[in-house]
């Protein structure tokens, strides 16, 4: 039994029909040319033999009771992978469009907090010849770091499947739902641990602080136009309903890297600056750009080297993206700057944020905010504190294999919720950065035009980078 994090519980209590709290990435897979048999059954005794491996995917819920407090994790006694692995046909001619517009339906979908908290499914019917596997996991599970641990534990560096040892397939433990007195005790000590916990670091949150306070006084007075309370309301930025859309675009790493170095920057600067020129097109093309500069939620990681915990491990900072500025390389030196100041302050910030507090009354208060958020369509009236939210991860290199099928592509897929209508998140896979492009469909009808603009918005970068490699990006 593990009880969720007060940041993991966030996930669970603010979750409604039109937000689901969920993560996930979509594969393109090359299967093996003498492929026999069915290839979703395949994937079924796959993760049948993986799971010892992985024991959060056997995690479900156990809510407190009265649902007063954060529930708890406990190991479910057996996972249906034939509910959990399911698969998916398109129909002809099995186009990129239509895997988009499917995956993106999939997205839409909450999932069944009776049963562990992810899905698969095998989607064939492509006119490639490929199949896709969309996963989705939500985010009370963990967060992007972990989801690349999971993805290690899943995926394979040959085409062979590694049998698991079997002093690991013995490591799992099953057992009953607790008791009510049990969860009782279990939250009691855990809000009394995280009470105990703040008691003793208020001396170093005090110092921290004070520290802070005079860096921004002292940044303000440097430069007097420091980042707005508020983003910009932009068309991107309003209340939305459940339906979702999804886009997925492929650009060379090594062509980033170039741009990176030839500006002093940061893979992640030029990133922020891709994504950057991509939203600056669409709302010229869209709705207008507002004379203010977009402002990105980034999120940051807070784990420790050699932190394997299956949680989230996280906080935002909110760079401005210089869509205020026409040229692309004053534009990504702006955004450099940006970034590391604001890297700056969370690093100083960095030993007082927490990811977990105590969670007493917090469902009851979270589920009834977020209710009366979206019934209120109050994601039309309250400015926003972000535009957008980009999030970048660093993935595997080498090629990797599925169920003996090698991932030719790999593209993540997120959150959005009201207000943020847009998430782009990008992680790095065999030498390619895949942008995964997560829109609400009130707010964007059409992600592939965005996904679009990222090219356009890349090519602008190269040309501005003298000894940019000269591959051309793709999906």
């Amino acid at each position: 039994m593990k009880t969720l994090s007060g940041l993991d519980g966030l996930f669970l209590h603010l979750e409604t029909p039109a937000t689901p709290m969920h993560v996930g990435s979509l594969s393109l897979l090359e299967l093996p040319a003498n492929h026999r048999g069915d290839f979703c059954r395949s994937v079924q005794r796959h993760y049948a033999r993986r799971l010892p491996l992985v024991p959060v995917l056997s995690r479900r819920l156990a809510a407190m009771p009265l649902q007063l407090a954060n529930p708890v994790w406990v190991q479910a006694d057996d996972v249906d992978l034939k509910y959990h692995v399911q698969r998916v046909v398109l129909p002809h001619p099995g186009t990129q469009a239509q895997l988009e517009e499917c995956v993106g339906r999939l997205h839409s979908l909450l999932l069944d907090r009776t049963r562990p908290l992810w899905m698969v499914y095998i989607i064939e019917g492509l006119q490639s010849g490929q199949a896709a596997y969309y996963t989705k996991i939500h985010h009370a599970l963990l967060d992007g770091q972990a989801a690349v641990m999971l993805s290690r534990a899943l995926f394979e560096v040959t085409p062979r499947s590694q049998r698991v040892p079997t002093a690991v397939a013995g490591q799992a433990s099953h057992g009953e739902h607790p008791g009510l007195g049990t969860l009782a005790t279990a939250a009691v000590k855990h809000d009394a641990a995280q009470y105990l916990k703040f008691v003793r670091t208020l001396p170093a949150i005090v110092r921290t602080l004070t520290g802070l306070r005079r860096g921004v006084d002292t940044e303000s007075s440097a430069q007097p136009t420091a980042t707005s309370v508020f983003a910009p309301r932009t068309p991107l930025n309003v209340a939305i309903t459940g339906d979702r859309g999804f886009a997925g675009v492929s650009i060379p790493l090594d062509q980033i890297k170039a741009v990176a170095a030839a500006h002093d920057a940061k893979i992640n600067d030029v990133v922020m600056a891709i994504c950057s020129g991509a939203l600056r097109r669409y709302l010229l093309d869209h709705g207008g750009l507002p004379g203010e500069p977009l402002l990105a939620a980034v999120p940051i990681s807070l784990r420790e080297p050699g932190n394997t915990e299956y949680t989230t491990q996280a906080t935002m900072a909110r760079v401005s993206l210089a869509t205020n500025i026409a040229n692309p390389v004053r534009r990504l030196r702006a955004i450099r700057d940006a970034s590391a100041a604001a890297k700056s302050a969370t690093g100083r910030a960095k030993a007082i944020l927490p990811t977990d507090f105590p969670s007493f009354g917090l469902p009851w208060i979270l589920h009834w905010l977020a209710s009366i958020y979206e019934r209120a369509m109050l994601g039309n009236l309250v400015p926003p504190l972000a535009n957008v939210v980009i999030s970048n991860v660093a993935g595997p290199q080498a090629p990797l294999y599925f169920a003996g099928a090698r991932i030719a592509g790999y593209w993540p897929l997120s959150i959005v919720h009201h207000g943020l209508g847009v998430n782009v998140t990008v992680e790095s896979y065999a030498g390619a950065m895949g942008f995964g492009i997560t829109t609400a469909h009130s707010a964007v009808s059409d992600p592939r035009r965005i996904a679009e603009y990222l090219l356009a918005a890349h090519a602008n970068s190269c040309r501005a980078a003298p000894h940019t490699a000269g591959e051309t990006p793709g999906r």
